[in-house]
């Protein structure tokens, strides 16, 4: 009877390895596609460039680097000081308007930080509404007073950090609410004020969670392209821009992009350290207790509730405030034919994006949950890292195979049978929803990845015992139950598609432009009235995320007043 229940299991064993060789095929053929911009910018970094490589390397390079280090840092500083500080006070002090704060302090992530350089330049102009009042209320004249130019670094260090704070916050705030309430309580007991409770106890266990928030805002600092273009700032995405259209030397800026990669790799690099070396142990009973929190009052609740208050204001209803007055004094030009048709192209390539994203995604997903080898884990791990790569990257890692795919069509062709097929791939919106899937797939994997781990294998035993093939099980068994994921997946995917800008200037077709980038084309002309309702739509449709982290983000704990202040 033993005998026979081995037999049937390794029977079905090698029935199921037989019959998802398929799977395990397509998942790592689909990573080993989506890799293609980082392997192409890797084996370009070594590829003579000429004098071009030894003129960027005297004259420009040396101003990449200290700038995007001094980036880096600024906006570090900015982004923990203001995420691990309102993560602490909203949850684990009350006072007025803390409750407010759990979700507003979500806001900014819906404002791309261009928006923020273009808005806050008119705003913080001498003509600007901000400087007229200064005038009005002192009297002061023009060269009465020194006023900081908010185009340079530190305006763009200052922009970055009001936008990206919210992902050390979210994961800061998350990792508060999962400490162990034991280590709190006992520091308490011990005499420890709320500070020395929070430098020394909640600080160091939340250490992993802030580095990883860190890494992705430091990311997205190096991704930006249109603040530090805006504010003419030289940094290594501005400079693969102007190598690639400025100067036409395809080499050097896969050079640059390599460079970039660097940088890149560094951030992953300490995040992994840094949570490598965390690795204390908390008590799990103490995750399910109410978490004991502090009740400010005087002083204190007040210096609280402004702390909070200035991200919020600065990050998204100054901005929200100033775009709307434009759209609404000039909607004649800023609502127009062109801006319908931006809407329409930008709308058409996101849902595009988004779809085949999830499509990919699902592959890749439930190829790892049929084949959890080690090799099928890396390759789809390789493949969804697209994420923590800048767009500029990806558009040139992107452009070079394609544009030589091209060419040698194009060329065979013209020798043959005397016709010129164009621009197949690089000239098309394939390479630009190419560039998509591969800088987002990450997002929409993870979400599915997360989703399909909730079903048990159970599930897939009992649809095999019916007969179902994969692909059936896939579609009449996982896919109903993922319904909700899938389109938390696509929507994720279309409101970073909507937002992204670096990517979607080196790629896009010739006469194809999508809301970002009719933002940053009049912006850069100085027209930011006309563009007011483009950049409008790109916050509104922002927003969808925020609200759902909203929703979820207090629901993981509750809490209880213990002790004034």
């Amino acid at each position: 009877m033993e005998l026979t229940k081995k037999s049937a299991l390794f029977n079905r064993s090698v029935s199921k390895n037989s019959g998802s060789g398929w799977w395990n095929f397509a998942t790592l053929l689909i990573a080993l596609l989506v890799s293609i911009p980082v392997l192409t910018v890797a084996a370009n970094i070594f590829i003579p460039s000429g004098d071009i490589w030894q003129h960027l390397a005297s004259t420009v390079l040396p101003d990449y680097v200290k700038n995007s280090l001094w980036l880096m840092i600024g906006v570090g500083i900015g982004v923990f000081v203001i995420g691990v500080g309102s993560a602490w006070l909203v949850t684990m002090c009350r006072f007025p308007g803390s409750r407010w704060f759990n979700w507003m302090l979500i806001l900014p992530m819906a404002v791309p930080a261009y928006l923020m350089a273009y808005t806050y330049t008119d705003f913080l102009a001498f003509t600007g509404p901000f400087q007229s009042l200064l005038r009005d209320l002192t009297g002061w004249g023009l060269g009465d007073y020194y006023f900081p130019n908010v185009r340079s670094i530190g305006g763009a260090m200052l922009m970055m950090s009001f936008v990206f704070f919210p992902y050390v916050y979210l994961l800061t705030r998350a990792a508060f609410l999962e400490q162990s309430s034991s280590l709190l309580e006992a520091s308490r007991s011990l005499g420890a004020t709320p500070f020395q409770s929070f430098y020394k106890i909640a600080l160091p266990l939340a250490r992993p969670s802030i580095a990883a928030g860190m890494a992705l805002a430091l990311m997205e600092t190096l991704n930006d392209f249109g603040t530090v273009d805006y504010f003419g700032v030289q940094t290594f995405t501005t400079g693969i821009y102007r190598t690639w259209f400025g100067l036409g030397e395809r080499a050097a800026a896969a050079q640059l992009s390599g460079f970039l990669l660097i940088f890149i790799l560094f951030l992953i690099l300490i995040e992994r350290w840094s949570r490598n070396k965390m690795n204390i142990r908390q008590n799990s009973t103490g995750r399910y207790k109410q978490l004991y929190i502090y009740d400010l009052k005087g002083w204190k609740a007040w210096a609280s509730t402004l702390f909070c208050s200035i991200p919020v204001l600065i990050g998204f209803l100054i901005p929200v405030g100033i775009l709307t007055e434009m759209m609404i004094s000039n909607f004649s030009s800023a609502v127009d034919a062109r801006f319908i048709q931006f809407s329409l192209n930008t709308v058409m390539v996101a849902s595009i994006a988004g779809i085949f994203a999830l499509l990919v995604a699902l592959v890749m997903a439930y190829g790892v949950r049929l084949n959890p080898n080690y090799l099928t884990k890396i390759s789809t791990r390789i493949g969804a890292m697209g994420y923590a790569i800048p767009g500029s990257v990806i558009a040139v890692g992107i452009l070079i195979p394609f544009g030589w795919v091209d060419n040698t069509i194009d060329g065979w062709l013209r020798e043959n049978l005397g016709i010129s097929s164009g621009l197949i791939l690089s000239g098309t919106i394939f390479a630009l929803i190419f560039a998509y899937v591969v800088r987002f797939l990450a997002v929409a994997f993870n979400t599915v990845e997360a989703s399909l781990g909730k079903i048990t294998d159970n599930m897939d035993e009992a649809a095999e015992g019916m007969g179902y093939s994969f692909g059936k099980i896939l579609r009449k068994v996982h896919i109903p139950m993922m319904s909700g994921s899938l389109f938390a997946a696509i929507m994720l995917v279309v409101v970073d598609v909507i937002k992204e800008l670096p990517a979607t200037l080196i790629v896009r077709p010739f006469n194809f432009d999508t809301l970002a980038v009719q933002v940053y084309r009049l912006a850069s002309d100085e027209r930011l009235a006309e563009s007011s309702g483009a950049a409008l739509a790109i916050i509104l449709v922002g927003l969808v995320p925020v609200i759902i982290l909203s929703r979820s983000i207090a629901k993981t704990r509750k809490t209880s007043k213990v002790e004034k202040e």
